[in-house]
């Protein structure tokens, strides 16, 4: 006989989902990472308390519900090219969705575009430093415009009436999108063209050329191969002009308001960073101003190419420090095998593992952004020439890996957008790769120990400065392999490896005199003296990991 219903579902039909985490909203990651506090009290001093005031309404912002749903929103509606109006008149437009002006437009109110260079604020690119690793990883792509603004500044100083004309604007924390004149905008945006599809990373073999004008200006005619964000004010471009390689000035709109003869000729269609339009540029008699010395363009840009460095360096941090939250927060909400999954043994190694990478790579890009405060220190400048290449191929390498384990953690739901995840590991790969992929950043460091003897000096003063016996027999092993390389061919072949040694010294250091016993003592363990098995979640028996995760979970209002 049939038993009478219940009027009540099984289980299976459930409508609220059981032994799922809430969403990570209400998490600020400037005053709820323990890490990032720490970086800024070592590198900012007596002005730490100032600094950190000022970044809360940032972390504030980053951690809400309305942030996330905008960074979501831009990936999911990727910019538009639009070559010609309704009637066809050539424009060479690109359209964004409206979180993508969101974002900007808070992210250059934060600060994060050119603001630090004109800023009578303490330590303003430590501030900067510590605000963009807080508030890009909402939606990396972003970043792009508001780092080569950024970056712009300081390669601009090589011509002082140019320096004087756009730094304003560059500096500007108003965002104001559109193509207009410059003199009419309240804020600039610039990018950058360097590379062309025969070349890569050899400008040297670039082919456009520049033709001088009987006004003094120049006429470019010729192609870039990547160009992000082409709705930016302005670029700086590479051409070959009569003397030689050279930088110039390009902007999108003329003085009279005519629009510079530039053409898009496509978006490139690209793994991660979608939300921001990269693009290939053809110059067709295109107006530029020269920008440095006719055959000076490498020593011109590089200024821009060292600060775009270090937001790689940031930018990457920011990835791991995001996808190490969101690990976390899942094993401390998600319950396995009788237990929550952030205290079982293997999964507590696996994050404390996580944690003390991502705390070195936030250590170490601060640092590097304190010595941009000093540019006329000799030892501060000698520490950063060696530090961003160091840092760019370290950090950025270990991105990629770091937030593949971090996924894991959420397991399939770590593999389903929705969860960001996917977006953060797409995104993952890009910073080893812009301005310059590992190899041509490890021969930089090679460059440096055989030109700036200053900067293997300022490398190992801030390594000593920990006076730790391990960190100073890695100091002598480092030295004594440099000592050893007579054959140019014998050093490009341990070019990465002595990249790789030299950060991961200098990391150490920093965490022994700025973070926990227990966070040090694993870095050291792990990555210094190699009791390590080369994957997340190998450190040796006997630290202190239950202290480091707890010292790396999310403080949630």
């Amino acid at each position: 006989m049939a038993q009478p219903s219940t009027g009540r579902l099984p289980d299976i039909f459930a409508r609220t989902a059981s032994n799922q985490p809430p969403p990570l909203v209400g998490h600020n990651p400037v005053t709820g990472d323990r890490a990032l506090l720490d970086a800024v009290r070592a590198q900012a001093g007596d002005a730490a308390d100032r600094l950190i005031e000022s970044l809360v309404p940032v972390g504030e912002l980053a951690g809400s519900a309305e942030a996330r749903e905008h960074g979501m929103l831009a990936n999911a509606h990727e910019p538009v090219f639009r070559p010609v109006d309704r009637y066809g008149t050539r424009v060479d437009e690109v359209d964004f969705h409206p979180s993508w002006h969101w974002m900007l437009d808070k992210g250059v109110g934060f600060g994060l575009a050119g603001a630090p260079w004109s800023s009578t604020e303490p330590l303003p690119h430590v501030r900067r430093a510590a605000a963009y690793i807080a508030w890009t990883p909402i939606e990396p792509g972003h970043g792009c415009p508001m780092t080569m603004t950024y970056a712009a500044v300081p390669a601009l100083r090589a011509d002082p009436g140019l320096a004087e004309e756009l730094t304003p604007g560059l500096a500007s924390a108003t965002y104001d999108f559109g193509l207009r004149p410059i003199v009419e905008k309240r804020g600039l945006l610039a990018g950058m063209g360097m590379t062309e599809k025969q070349g890569g990373s050899d400008v040297r073999t670039n082919t456009t050329v520049a033709t001088p004008q009987a006004d003094g200006s120049y006429r470019l005619t010729g192609h870039k191969w990547f160009t992000s964000a082409p709705m930016n004010d302005l670029f700086l471009v590479l051409a070959q002009a009569p003397g030689g390689l050279t930088c110039f000035v390009v902007t999108r709109v003329l003085p009279d308001g005519t629009r510079n003869p530039l053409q898009i000729v496509r978006l490139k269609d690209k793994l991660g960073n979608r939300s921001n339009a990269s693009s290939e540029l053809e110059f067709v008699d295109t107006h530029a101003r020269r920008l440095g010395d006719e055959g000076a363009g490498v020593r011109t840009i590089i200024e821009m190419v060292a600060a775009t460095r270090l937001d790689c360096v940031l930018g990457s941090s920011a990835l791991m420090r995001r996808s190490l939250v969101e690990a976390i927060w899942h094993a401390q909400h998600r319950s396995a095998f009788g237990g929550l999954l952030v205290d079982k043994p293997a999964m507590r190694n696996v994050l404390a593992d996580l944690a003390i990478e991502s705390e070195a790579a936030t250590a170490l890009g601060l640092r590097l952004a304190r010595a941009v405060e000093s540019p006329d220190d000799p030892a501060q400048r000698a520490l950063r020439r060696i530090g961003l290449p160091l840092a760019k191929f370290w950090v950025c390498k270990r991105t990629s890996f770091h937030v593949a384990e971090a996924l894991e953690v959420l397991g399939g739901n770590g593999y389903i957008e929705e969860s960001g995840l996917p977006v953060l590991f797409r995104e993952s790969p890009l910073n080893s790769i812009w301005e310059g992929s590992g190899n041509v950043n490890a021969l930089d460091v090679l460059r440096v120990l055989q030109r700036q003897p200053e900067g293997i000096d300022a490398w190992r003063d801030e390594v000593e400065a920990a006076g730790v016996p391990e960190l100073h027999d890695g100091v002598t092993e480092v030295l004594k392999t440099i000592a050893n390389l007579v054959d140019p061919s014998d050093a490009e072949y341990v070019a990465r490896w002595l990249a790789s040694r030299m950060a991961v010294l200098l990391q150490a250091s920093l965490l022994v005199r700025q973070s926990p016993d227990e966070v040090s003592e694993a870095f050291l363990a792990s990555r210094v003296l190699g009791q390590h098995a080369g994957v997340f979640g190998t450190l040796p028996a006997g630290l202190g990991t239950a202290a480091i995760v707890d010292r790396a979970r999310p403080v949630h209002d």
